[in-house]
């Protein structure tokens, strides 16, 4: 995670629907195939959640994040050799790692057409670059986030602190040159249990995507917009008999294995 000059990420909020967000991060490394000798790089590691997963590799684990508090979870996991307190735009590796595995982090990051490269730049020989990206940006529910507070607070929300990807073609074309590509897109449709506190939608995407768009707000203003999203969002995510929301969540993934 990068906290984009924000308050500290919340563990407790995001580890609320750990497994689904772990789901993603285990098919992308069912692709990671045979690697090279080297370090192996959580890039975005959180909370360490993928970390027992990638330990399996038998190489030495390096997790980076700019949170404090979920590098805290990361460390007690006991599985990471090193964690790192980094601006994930500003990492670069010491020595060149066998894969650097980049779960739901990069979307944070701008300006992928360097930094892409970088990455694959730093990989030792015969080394990967695996990335999984949510692209769920053009969904009802993130756009309602976008809209409302658009409508309600005209100018408050900076449009450029809001997380971003590229198309999946431009993926493919900066790391063409570096070995073999691969981009494909899943959709996964998320079943999110009944909440209490409010619509399941708002409670899964609250914690992570809505950050930078209440972050600027008050406590009065931010409460408006809960509101207002909740007053919403039930027509695009209706809730079952049982309160129950089948929520479809799309996320672009993207390896290139160097020759």
């Amino acid at each position: 995670m990068t906290d984009l000059q924000e308050p500290d990420w919340d563990p407790g909020t995001y580890y609320r629907f750990r497994g689904l967000r772990l789901r993603p991060a285990l098919d992308l490394l069912r692709t990671v195939g045979p690697l090279p000798d080297g370090d192996i790089v959580d890039l975005g590691c959180g909370d360490g959640a993928v970390g027992p997963a990638l330990g399996q590799l038998r190489r030495p684990l390096i997790g980076v994040d700019s949170s404090p508090a979920m590098l805290e979870h990361a460390r007690r996991t006991g599985v990471y050799a090193e964690v790192i307190e980094q601006d994930l735009a500003e990492w670069r590796p010491k020595a060149p790692p066998a894969l650097i595995f980049a779960n739901a982090s990069l979307h944070w990051v701008g300006n992928h057409p360097e930094l892409i490269p970088d990455l694959a730049r730093s990989l030792a020989p015969g080394g990967v670059l695996a990335v999984q990206l949510p692209n769920q940006n053009n969904a009802p529910s993130h756009r309602l986030w976008v809209q409302i507070a658009d409508e309600m607070f005209p100018g408050k929300v900076d449009p450029k602190r809001r997380p971003r990807i590229l198309l999946p073609a431009e993926y493919f074309r900066m790391l063409a040159e570096f070995g073999r590509v691969t981009v494909w897109e899943t959709e996964y449709y998320q079943e999110l249990a009944p909440d209490g506190e409010g619509h399941p939608v708002r409670r899964f995407t609250e914690g992570t995507y809505a950050r930078p768009i209440m972050h600027p707000l008050d406590e009065r203003e931010r409460a408006q917009l809960i509101a207002a999203y909740e007053a919403s969002i039930g027509k695009a995510y209706p809730k079952d008999a049982q309160g129950t929301v089948l929520f479809p969540f799309r996320r672009l993934f993207f390896t290139v294995h160097l020759h």
